[in-house]
């Protein structure tokens, strides 16, 4: 299990631990937090679960495929350290951080 420490847009934090196997979209969906969309379902087809990876935390995932950087790289407010938080899949990590991207950028 991992704690993940979501940076919400209106510049609270909310923690929440999330199992090994889920992703980082399953722990903000599961526990009702604002900010991630998730329309497809985690299925890296729609871009509304959007996050900024935290460098610290940049290292514990997989690089992006090649699906998931063509979906990002035209997002609007699209960074180098984007994400789509359905294809951030834990593992047995301590922490991770990510920015949720305001939906209204």
């Amino acid at each position: 299990m991992a704690r993940v420490v979501y940076h919400l847009p209106d510049g609270t934090e909310q923690t929440v631990d999330v199992p090994a196997g889920q992703s980082v979209m399953d722990g903000s969906v599961r526990n009702n937090l604002p900010g991630i969309v998730a329309e497809c379902g985690g299925s890296c087809s729609c871009a509304t679960c959007h996050v900024y990876l935290h460098e610290s935390s940049a290292g514990t995932f997989d690089p992006p495929s090649d699906e998931e950087s063509e979906l990002v790289e035209f997002l609007e407010g699209y960074r180098p350290n984007s994400r789509l938080s359905c294809q951030l899949i834990i593992a047995e990590h301590d922490e991770v951080h990510v920015d949720v991207v305001d939906s209204s950028i």
